[in-house]
């Protein structure tokens, strides 16, 4: 593993050529690692999921290393890119009857790959929450940098928190590379369709809000109506 986002990480090299897997991209000078791992982490994503997910994967690892290094945050770029390319995951249709949170299921998912290839299991703890809480505000940001920042991606991508701590040319490289067209409308409607078949795991997250905007006849858990409807006499 290596703490420098613009070098490669310690798994072997990469594979046969793929126009995504890796690159220095000298707008931005981020690198994505140029390992095994890496490429066999790209090559899942990319094949069992959708051109949105793994284009927003993919620009969750770029703009989350920017903010690293805005932060000045020393961190494992493998472990940030596998969370990166894995937290979405639990959105595929494989997984709409599990009754976990699609980031459960996600964070499962990165585990699997993970021991499979024998990663050490400090480094399969930190990718596993860095997944499960990226949607969960205000805690990600206290924990290890990989936690973190796969959470400042998916909160630049997705929401634009902190869009000008990325000046415009790096933001324009990243999106020229992986493009965004349409994507508000789009990432809301698979965000609705990952969850939609198990509307419960949205108790308390933010998933709730979009059920709330986009399925007819749902209706929001309530926390205080959970507590006082509960078996306890007082």
């Amino acid at each position: 593993m290596t703490n420098d986002p613009s070098t490669a990480g310690g798994h072997g090299p990469s594979t046969a050529g793929d126009p995504y897997a890796t690159g220095d991209f000298s707008t931005t000078g981020v690198r994505v690692p140029d390992t095994k791992l890496a490429r066999e982490a790209t090559e899942l994503v990319r094949d069992s999921t959708n051109e949105l997910i793994y284009h927003h994967s993919r620009r969750v690892y770029f703009f989350g290393a920017l903010q690293g290094r805005n932060r000045d945050l020393s961190f494992d770029p493998e472990l940030l890119y596998v969370g990166a390319m894995f937290h979405d995951l639990g959105l595929n249709e494989a997984f709409h009857g599990s009754g976990r949170r699609f980031e459960v299921d996600g964070a499962d998912e990165a585990r699997r790959f993970l021991r499979a290839r024998e990663v050490p299991e400090d480094s399969v703890r930190r990718v596993w929450t860095a997944i499960a809480l990226h949607t969960t505000p205000g805690v990600p940001e206290f924990m290890e940098p990989e936690v973190a920042l796969v959470t400042a991606g998916v909160e630049y991508d997705v929401l634009g928190i902190g869009y000008h701590d990325v000046p415009e040319d790096q933001r324009a490289a990243v999106v020229a590379l992986h493009p965004r067209p349409d994507f508000k409308r789009r990432i809301l409607g698979a965000f609705t369709d990952g969850v939609r078949p198990k509307p419960d795991t949205s108790f308390g997250n933010v998933k709730a809000d979009v059920l709330a905007h986009y399925v007819p006849g749902f209706e929001r858990g309530d926390f205080v109506r959970t507590i006082l409807d509960s078996p306890w006499a007082e």
